[in-house]
């Protein structure tokens, strides 16, 4: 699999198990990501495909463990939703400041129980981050590798 319409084809696939369908597709040099919203167009959750052999899963860490709604059973239905998407943005903003100076994080994708952002850097994309809504925890999405391109719903 080498391009993000064959990556869309495969995280839709996987999808239409939960009653989804795909946002946004990147292409980074180690995986593709996939967005998935629900009918109404509401983010859902997030997924990987794997370059070479096709497969899909939930992406490692926010949306398997932060997710309250499609995560692993023990975190649905978690701590409630205190951090907003403002005091998000800020949390991101901070934690790159401490890391990565000199990107900016881009705006704020709610999730069921977190938020994912866009890293920029002179205003391209590098890299993703997310914060937790209950507890505004950071994980860094370093398994991503080089961003590539991207393809929007």
């Amino acid at each position: 699999m080498t391009s993000i319409p064959e990556a869309k084809a495969r995280a839709q696939d996987f999808a239409d198990r939960l009653d989804l369908r795909v946002g946004e597709v990147m292409q980074f040099s180690r995986n593709f990501y996939a967005e998935h919203l629900t009918a109404a167009g509401k983010r859902a959750t997030e997924v990987l495909a794997h370059p070479r052999s096709g497969a899909v899963w939930l992406e490692y860490g926010p949306a398997m463990m932060w997710n309250t709604e499609y995560g692993m059973p023990t975190h649905r239905n978690g701590a409630p939703k205190t951090v907003s998407a403002a005091e998000a943005r800020g949390i991101a903003r901070h934690w790159l400041d401490a890391h990565l100076s000199g990107r900016t994080p881009g705006d704020t994708e709610a999730f069921p129980g977190y938020y994912t952002l866009h890293i920029l850097k002179d205003g391209r994309i590098t890299g993703m981050l997310s914060v937790n809504a209950g507890t505004g925890q950071v994980r860094y999405h370093d398994w991503h590798g080089a961003f590539i391109a991207m393809s929007e719903d």
